[in-house]
């Protein structure tokens, strides 16, 4: 009998997480996490710090084993997968590059396309046009041939966008990719990934910022010690108890003035 999951992969979520468990130093850092990202949909993880949200985006592209459960992509178990099937199928945005050297920004870009170079390095014209499409969707053309040691962290967070752009994964994975940048960029930043996502990939996101996670997301999943403590809309997550029990604040949602979205605000103990 055939799966009909794998017959066809439209059928199934992008990314599948299911009771996943993570231990570090004896400490449970994921408690049976389930969740999942289908095409079309950005899922933005939210949560204090030292929730896990790291540590699950980890688990998703295989950087770190699971002791116990499963994550599927695209409908297969990762641990069946090699390193290079995985790269085709997920690409990760860090929140920080540590590149020490002084790579042009197009070289960076290129790292992109490991998964599909040949054992001997040669890249193809396949390649050079997936990159050439990556570094203009980021909007980083102008400087490809810039040291990425001399841009702005802004620049290189785009950098780094276009470089997961240019493996042409249908998944996506971004760690905390706004964290270190300022308010337009952070802006911009979330704005490529919704593009894209729009366009059809799947992406699931560590954000550190509820409200612009509330404005770009579809779903957000709310984690807290290592468990899923709600999931939802950005407005049914931010206006659940969960979220100020996970805080350990009191908090008001609003509606956006500007542009709709939900807002959440922390309140003194002396604010109603």
């Amino acid at each position: 009998m055939s799966d009909d999951r794998s017959s066809d992969p439209e059928d199934c979520p992008m990314i599948a997480v299911r009771d996943l468990v993570v231990s570090r130093g004896g400490e449970r850092v994921l408690d049976g996490v389930s969740l999942s990202v289908d095409r079309g949909e950005l899922v933005g993880l939210v949560g204090p710090n030292g929730a896990g949200k790291t540590t699950l985006v980890a688990a998703v592209n295989g950087t770190l084993t699971p002791e116990a459960g499963t994550v599927e992509l695209d409908g297969t178990d990762r641990s069946t997968l090699s390193q290079r099937e995985v790269a085709r199928l997920v690409a990760t945005v860090p929140q920080e590059s540590n590149t020490a050297f002084e790579f042009s920004v197009e070289a960076v870009v290129e790292m992109g396309r490991t998964a599909y170079v040949s054992r001997f390095g040669t890249t193809t014209e396949a390649d050079r046009a997936a990159v050439e499409r990556a570094m203009d969707r980021a909007g980083v053309t102008a400087f490809a041939d810039r040291p990425v040691t001399t841009l702005s962290g802004g620049e290189r967070q785009r950098v780094l966008f276009a470089r997961a752009l240019a493996g042409e994964t249908p998944g996506l994975l971004l760690d905390e990719p706004t964290a270190s940048l300022d308010i337009n960029h952070q802006l911009r930043t979330l704005e490529l990934v919704r593009e894209v996502v729009d366009d059809g990939k799947a992406a699931l996101a560590a954000i550190h910022d509820l409200n612009l996670a509330a404005r770009v997301c579809d779903r957000l999943v709310l984690l807290a010690g290592g468990r899923i403590r709600a999931t939802g809309t950005p407005r049914e997550v931010l206006g659940d108890d969960a979220l100020a029990d996970a805080f350990g604040v009191r908090t008001a949602v609003n509606d956006d003035p500007a542009v709709g979205s939900p807002m959440v605000t922390a309140l003194r103990d002396d604010e109603s």
